[in-house]
């Protein structure tokens, strides 16, 4: 079913390359349809799933696939980074599964970047968000695949309760199943690198 995408991710050998050079590989349209292939490529799973959101699914995203090869990873941080809105101050990634992408854009950005916790933590500082976070700072929340977006909208709330503006909310894979709904019923702009469409994915 899907041949024409199941590409397994190739490592990033060249080791004396900067982030500037790899920017460059984004380019073009063609560029991001590869990046899209490379990510079904290493993540793509079929079966019987149970989602985030309670739903079943025939296919599965393991997000950790792809967050946790550093070739891959660090080639969506340079694909997302033209879509970061240049008054952006901080991004932000709600934990588990976002914080290796919010790291590796604040790398590709030199932006702060700032982890969102659960709940706050009942030990240490207690704190709810990592790194430094102030009143009206423009942020962007990046997150991995999202269904419903519940998971997204409430750290994006959180984000906007605790006084930061958030500029945008940015996902790798949209699997078009609300998501995009419920961010703007919470008035949250939205975006997405890639949806279950464009990736040839079914429900």
């Amino acid at each position: 079913m899907l041949n024409r995408l199941d590409r397994r991710p190739q490592a990033n050998t060249n080791k004396t390359a900067n982030l500037n050079a790899v920017n460059n590989s984004f380019s073009t349209s063609d560029d991001l349809v590869a990046l899209g292939a490379r990510i079904v490529g290493a993540a793509y799973l079929e079966g019987d799933f149970v989602l985030r959101s309670g739903r079943r699914s025939r296919y599965y995203l393991d997000k950790y696939r792809f967050t946790t090869e550093p070739g891959l990873l660090q080639d969506i941080a340079q694909a997302l980074s033209p879509r970061i809105p240049k008054e952006t101050q901080r991004v932000a990634g709600p934990e588990l599964g976002a914080v290796p992408l919010a790291t590796a854009l604040s790398l590709a950005t030199n932006l702060p970047s700032i982890l969102v916790r659960a709940e706050a933590k009942g030990y240490g500082t207690s704190r709810r968000f990592e790194g430094i976070l102030e009143k009206d700072d423009n942020v962007v929340l990046v997150e991995d695949v999202l269904t419903t977006g519940g998971q997204a909208v409430e750290s994006a709330q959180a984000l906007r309760d605790a006084g930061a503006n958030i500029l945008l909310v940015i996902g790798i894979v949209d699997r078009e199943e609300g998501a995009k709904e419920a961010m703007e019923r919470a008035g949250f702009r939205f975006d997405a690198l890639f949806t279950s469409t464009s990736l040839g994915l079914v429900t």
